[in-house]
């Protein structure tokens, strides 16, 4: 059954829902599941893509995550502001971040996100870092939590009551959602595609580093 507004407020007022589905199977896709992913990563999606790096940039990583998901938000903390320091400032990685909701809360964090970053980028990924650090309150107050952090960016309650109610935006999110699962075979998060090579769960900054160096030598 999709997710309507009505439902997702209903679920957001009941105390201690989670709903996770922890489908983290880690490794990396075969190449034929690989190249049939790349031709489809660069199709239009729903909603507009939230992006960091130089446009000409010869790696491109993209990244599919939840906001309540621990993994995503270990390689958040531990991973991400090396790869931005060393690779995407420097021209060298174009970054792309696309919400993959595990469960109900998810929905909620990326439409307030959405709402918050009105299609900037950086604002876009300023308020992810803040929601993945504040982790362990969305996932027991969501909603307290998420107007804790819209206040920070100057939006009030009634700002995020309406964002919550935003059919059209949740729509985009599950149809984003549906081809992400129907077409690239997704099935958990972290998920990323470094030029269009899938790979499923953590992966260390060393790791990540060596792909990246050699896709340079290319």
């Amino acid at each position: 059954m999709p997710i309507t507004r009505r439902v997702l407020a209903a679920a957001l007022s009941l105390a201690g829902i989670c709903g996770a589905f922890p489908l983290r199977l880690i490794g990396i896709a075969t190449a034929a599941e690989a190249a049939d992913a790349s031709n489809d990563l660069s199709k239009p999606t729903s909603l507009p893509e939230m992006v960091l790096g130089a446009s000409g940039a010869p790696v491109r990583i993209i990244e599919y995550a939840a906001s309540t998901c621990p993994h995503c938000a270990r390689f958040n903390r531990d991973v991400f502001p090396k790869l931005k320091s060393e690779f995407i400032d420097t021209g060298k990685v174009r970054y792309v971040f696309r919400e993959f909701p595990l469960n109900i809360k998810d929905v909620a964090c990326a439409m307030v996100a959405r709402t918050i970053a009105n299609n900037d980028s950086g604002k876009y990924f300023a308020v992810i870092d803040v929601m993945f650090r504040q982790q362990d309150d969305l996932v027991k107050k969501t909603t307290d939590t998420l107007k804790r952090i819209a206040h920070q960016a100057g939006l009030g309650d009634q700002a995020v009551e309406d964002c919550l109610r935003d059919q059209a935006t949740l729509d985009k999110i599950q149809a984003d959602q549906k081809f992400a699962i129907d077409t690239l075979k997704i099935e958990g998060t972290p998920t990323f595609f470094v030029n269009g090579t899938m790979i499923v769960g953590e992966i260390e900054f060393e790791e990540l580093s060596k792909r990246i160096n050699s896709l340079l030598k290319t």
